[in-house]
């Protein structure tokens, strides 16, 4: 069986393979994975990846561990889910760039955020063009999160940062 490569998603993107900073089993720091805020005051978890392949079932594992730790296994199921087309995604639309995600749990909802550094294109039609391929690349994330009832969207990201942030908010 033959396999090709995966392509990018965005129609600017180079056809050259990505470099990755480091392989994941050897060289270089691993993902962090650390938890944030006060006790008792909620889920709070922030990590980043390589954007690569192997970084999906990495997040999908560190956040449904997060989620069953602070007691959410409710959300496990669609939470896996969504951060691991999330990140899927943008690993294609941002190959070898870091990706940051995060995971909180506050006032009975979950919100997921995932921060790619897929560049902002000058040029209208190229830019309409990679959104439209980034939204239809998730639609089973919006499958999954209108059945729960929540939102999510796709934003560029606030100055001074660049790149693109997707986010998820499930509702309990």
């Amino acid at each position: 069986m033959h396999v090709s490569p995966p392509t990018a998603l965005c129609p600017a993107a180079t056809g050259s393979r990505p470099t990755y900073p480091y392989a994941p089993s050897t060289q270089g720091p691993p993902p962090r994975l650390r938890t944030k805020g006060r006790t008792g005051s909620g889920l709070g978890l922030s990590f980043t990846l390589p954007g690569g392949p192997r970084s999906a079932p990495i997040a999908r594992t560190a956040t449904a561990v997060a989620l069953k730790t602070h007691g959410l296994t409710a959300y496990v199921w669609p939470v896996s889910h969504a951060v691991n087309e999330l990140v899927a995604v943008t690993a294609r639309l941002s190959p070898g760039r870091e990706l940051y995600v995060s995971l909180r749990h506050r006032e009975d909802a979950v919100r997921l955020l995932v921060w790619d550094q897929h560049p902002h294109h000058v040029e209208p039609d190229t830019a309409a063009l990679c959104e439209v391929r980034r939204r239809r690349a998730l639609w089973l994330l919006a499958a999954v999160v209108d059945d729960w009832g929540g939102e999510w969207g796709v934003c560029e990201a606030p100055q001074p940062m660049r790149g693109s942030k997707s986010w998820v908010t499930l509702p309990r």
